[in-house]
């Protein structure tokens, strides 16, 4: 019983004083260059009228205006199942739940054919002028953003954010991605620092299994696992790895694994990737060539591939992890409730996968809370002209002084890595940092990854980039530009 008081109570202090933090965040605001917003608004507005005017002279329009007159609907899903199913007869390559053709984004990049290249690339510009710029636009109060940051509407007590939804900044579509991103500036003479926890939700799901396979994985750097399944899912060797083939080995097999998604889903959507972003090998063969020498001609032998992947990631790869979703899954379904490492108790209707990811999501994002809240009342004790400015998640986006950049830097990473352990001693495996940063005056799109190297000017900082011509490494200062090279010794 004093246990559960006890988890209950730094549960409710977290709350607490996270409230007054994001309060103080809410109150910082970050800057916006509202005439940049503006000038896109207009500039967007112009590439939709072309593309809707474009859409309206197709043939595929005309079908559509004919057989429904004046309910035509441009954004009908049913109707646009009409279109390319029906009329154009394409191919149904990815389905929905209820068996119907797909016409989601992915689905529709993945037909590539020039009506649904078009109809795609009009629903991005008008998400992007209506849901991002003019929401910016609107909100924004005297070349300042204010969103709001809540901890009390999630189930898991992630945090949410809203006027505008700052978590939900588009990242994947390149031309979208710059054009919102570069809307959000630092301060004058400022820079903006973006730190985020590296891998947090997988460290804090071993905070619950304890799998040894798994502590292995993570500390030891000779270690690849998102890598090592890529290449395993395609059956590719590491010579012939590629930056893509890494990314669909992350985010289309091991988070959907970790998340609860089994084989079936999971081949689905690697096998989906392989067309809608015509994935290949380091050597430029297209993966679907390069399986088809390896015995894989079709998706059934694909789906098949992947089954025997899972059974191996699952019972060889992780078998304490396994062992210990079946074991925390059966205790949900005897109690009803289950209580998280940093002190709530969740009970409810749950499917097994929100009882396995729940308390994972839940506690990871509490990690970047606790930090948060150090990281702002030491800014404010220090009396530094430097500032959290938003959140999301796993990482925290600060408006930094350049003279107060190192120390700044000090201060995250100590509290972050450090500090943290102390305090709370369920965290039982190393935390890691990882750091984007602006140019001084630049936007947060200019950010770029910087590591632990010694300027100059005095920066502890720097971007790091491989010299193309030779081997070795160059070198670039976020505060006064210098640039240099290091040549690795033959």
């Amino acid at each position: 019983m004093e246990k559960i008081e006890y988890v209950a109570l730094y549960g409710y202090e977290l709350l607490h004083e996270g409230i007054l933090a994001l309060a103080d965040i809410e109150q910082n605001g970050i800057c916006i260059d509202v005439d940049y917003c503006k000038t896109q608004y207009a500039h967007i507005e112009r590439k939709e009228n072309y593309l809707r005017n474009k859409l309206l002279q197709t043939e595929q329009y005309q079908w559509c205006q004919k057989k429904y007159g004046s309910k035509f609907n441009m954004n009908s899903d049913d109707q646009l199942r009409d279109i390319l199913y029906k009329y154009m007869n394409l191919p149904i390559k990815n389905k929905t739940k209820s068996g119907n053709g797909a016409v989601s984004e992915e689905a529709l990049d993945a037909l590539n054919v020039p009506f649904a290249k078009d109809l795609v690339q009009l629903r991005r510009y008008e998400k992007a002028r209506n849901t991002y710029l003019k929401n910016i636009i609107d909100e924004s109060v005297e070349g300042l953003l204010h969103p709001f940051f809540n901890l009390h509407t999630t189930t898991t007590f992630r945090s949410s954010s809203h006027s505008p939804n700052f978590q939900n900044i588009p990242i994947r579509q390149p031309e979208i991605k710059k054009m919102i991103r570069r809307a959000f500036i630092p301060r004058q003479n400022h820079l903006l620092v973006e730190l985020d926890y590296s891998g947090i939700e997988v460290r804090g799901a071993y905070c619950y299994h304890k799998d040894p396979n798994m502590y292995d994985e993570i500390t030891n750097p000779k270690r690849d696992m998102h890598r090592d399944m890529g290449m395993e899912c395609y059956m590719v060797e590491l010579q012939d790895m590629t930056r893509e083939l890494r990314q669909r080995g992350k985010n289309s097999f091991v988070f959907p694994e970790f998340y609860g998604s089994y084989y079936a889903q999971v081949a689905k959507d690697m096998w989906f990737f392989i067309e809608s972003e015509h994935l290949e090998t380091a050597r430029g063969v297209p993966l679907f060539e390069h399986l088809a020498k390896k015995g894989i001609k079709t998706y059934e032998q694909f789906e098949n591939h992947i089954k025997k992947v899972e059974d191996r990631f699952w019972n060889q790869r992780f078998p304490v992890y396994n062992k210990w979703r079946q074991d925390w899954y059966k205790k949900y379904l005897e109690r009803g409730w289950f209580d998280t490492l940093t002190g709530f108790r969740l009970e409810g209707d749950f499917s097994r996968n929100d009882v396995i990811n729940y308390p994972v999501q839940g506690s990871s994002f509490h990690c970047l809370l606790w930090s948060v809240i150090h990281v702002n009342k030491e800014l404010k004790a220090r009396k530094m002209d430097s500032h959290i400015v938003g959140q999301i998640h796993d990482s925290m986006i600060l408006d930094v002084h350049p003279d107060e950049f190192n120390k700044v830097m000090f201060i995250v990473h100590r509290i972050m890595t450090q500090q943290i352990r102390k305090v709370w001693d369920w965290i039982i495996i190393p935390l890691e940092v990882e750091a984007d940063v602006s140019p001084v005056n630049g936007s947060w799109y200019e950010k770029k990854e910087v590591k632990k190297h010694q300027c100059v000017c005095g920066c502890q900082w720097m971007y790091e980039s491989k010299l193309q011509d030779a081997k070795g490494k160059e070198y670039e200062c976020p505060l006064c530009g210098e640039k240099y090279e290091e040549l690795e010794d033959e």
